[in-house]
């Protein structure tokens, strides 16, 4: 690792100072690259959120923060884009070291999330009102206006990247955020805090670290907060929507998926392999929008299955050192959950990769492993794994491909692979999710599209413009002159 790497102190962000949990309680942090403890972070409680919420309330109601014209507020977040380009190996370097993820892809997630600042920067000042024509003598005017304080609970997956996605809209809009990130890996969404801490006025971005089920229940319960936004577990999430209800707050929430790529008899294999493949490698499957689904037209089925098969042989799970493409899981937990479900598969297995030889035994190491052919009603091809397994299912007919693909409780993303212009548009059009890629899969992050899902798979939309219309609310002025 970097030997300038910054390693944060176990404090929370609160009002613009660090401060200790109250508690002086802390929480281990596990490096799942060799399962070694390495430093540690707050373990909050209620109180530390109550800090957290009564400091952003301050902030958008009184502090400087609230005396801020969208465009000054542009520009700050354009400020802390660049600083975090200015940081990003650093930050890079540590995300690593706590989530395991290959250091290219905690690069690429640095760029990404510079970019979530400096659209959202760049946009502060361009979400316009309206003029309503009405009864003559008046004058109707919307206005989109911040919710006011809003929380963010987000996991550990892409913990900068996730950072980015949920705040950067929330502050452009000219909201005061509390964010909860994830125990299991938080300390780059840490540092990023004292980037921007040395640019946003105080308050204005507020983070408590802790465990979930206490830092952010407390969160989810607060009645100080005006709105909140959720990326993790539907069984979570759920709760999540049922605190909000009592509280009469909206909520956006992004819950996973098990989202298909099918891949008709017309397709170019030689462009759709690698990203079949790296669609449920990346990040060792452990993304919501993973392609862990390959819905195969039967007449290419084997010669497509040959292929893939070579390719996950070949794959190797190591150290996130340069070039590696498949790091550990986040956790002992997560390993045992993803073993599980390829010990106890109800499919034939047809490849599997392999774990480094070099790999410290104490890692949370998976080699991955590619199903078929696989039911569609299998539980492997049902059940969100979120780890390097790859299930693949046979079919004859379009209209079955339809079926078999939104045969899910999810709704989140698919992919279509076709040269036939007409199937493209119908098959995406018949597609029940929040994102269709066509001869595609995935956008690099993607900031100016908006993402999200249906069905199990949450609702409400974060990137693009359409973040910030959910991190708004629309106030309609009637003024009577007469």
């Amino acid at each position: 690792m970097a030997s300038n790497m910054r390693i944060p102190d176990p404090l929370n962000l609160i009002g613009g100072q660090w401060v200790p949990p109250r508690s002086g309680k802390t929480l281990e942090v596990v490096s799942p690259i060799d399962g070694e403890v390495f430093t540690r972070i707050a373990d909050s409680g209620a109180e530390d959120i109550d800090a957290a919420v009564a400091a952003a309330r301050s902030a958008f109601e009184e502090g400087e923060w609230s005396r801020l014209t969208a465009a000054e507020r542009g520009r700050l977040l354009l400020r802390f884009s660049q600083a975090i380009l200015d940081n990003a190996e650093e930050l890079a370097q540590l995300e690593t070291r706590d989530n395991g993820k290959p250091i290219a892809q905690s690069r690429a997630d640095m760029t990404v999330t510079a970019r979530y600042f400096e659209f959202y920067g760049g946009g502060a000042d361009k979400v316009h009102g309206d003029v309503i024509p009405f009864l003559n003598g008046y004058n109707v005017q919307m206005t989109r206006e911040p919710h006011g304080v809003t929380g963010h609970i987000i996991p550990w997956n892409y913990p900068a990247q996730m950072f980015g996605r949920s705040v950067a809209a929330a502050l452009a809009m000219g909201n005061a955020a509390v964010m909860k990130p994830a125990e299991d890996a938080c300390l780059s969404v840490l540092r990023l805090g004292e980037i921007a801490n040395a640019i946003l006025p105080p308050g204005a971005l507020n983070i408590v670290a802790g465990r979930g089920e206490v830092a952010g229940k407390a969160l989810s319960q607060h009645r100080g907060i005006d709105f909140i936004s959720f990326t993790g577990s539907p069984e979570v999430g759920q709760m999540i929507q049922i605190e909000a209800a009592r509280n009469f707050i909206g909520c956006t929430l992004e819950l996973g998926g098990k989202s298909p790529q099918i891949v008709f008899e017309d397709a170019d294999l030689d462009a759709a392999l690698p990203v079949l493949a790296n669609a449920i490698i990346q990040n060792g499957g452990q993304t919501c929008s993973a392609g862990a689904r390959v819905l195969v037209q039967r007449s290419i089925y084997d010669s497509l299955m040959a292929r893939l098969k070579e390719r996950f042989e070949a794959v190797e799970a190591s150290p996130s050192e340069e070039g590696a493409i498949l790091g550990p899981l986040i956790s002992a937990r997560q390993k045992r959950r993803v073993e599980g479900y390829i010990d106890n598969a109800d499919a034939p297995l047809v490849a599997r990769g392999r774990v480094a030889e070099h790999a410290p035994k104490g890692g949370y190491y998976v080699a991955p492993a590619l199903f078929g052919p696989v039911a569609p009603d299998a539980r492997i091809a049902q059940e969100e794994v979120f780890g390097p397994v790859l299930v693949a299912i046979p079919f004859d007919t379009e209209a079955e491909a339809i079926r078999i693909a939104n045969g899910t409780e999810y709704g989140l993303v698919a992919g279509i692979w076709t040269r036939d212009g007409g199937r493209q548009h119908r098959v995406a059009k018949a597609m029940r999710c929040g994102q269709v890629f066509v001869n595609g899969y995935g956008a690099g992050g993607g900031v100016e599209l908006p993402f999200g899902g249906i069905r199990k798979s949450g609702h409400g939309r974060e990137k693009g413009f359409e973040a910030l219309y959910e991190f708004s609310t629309i106030k309609t002025i009637v003024i009577n002159h007469g």
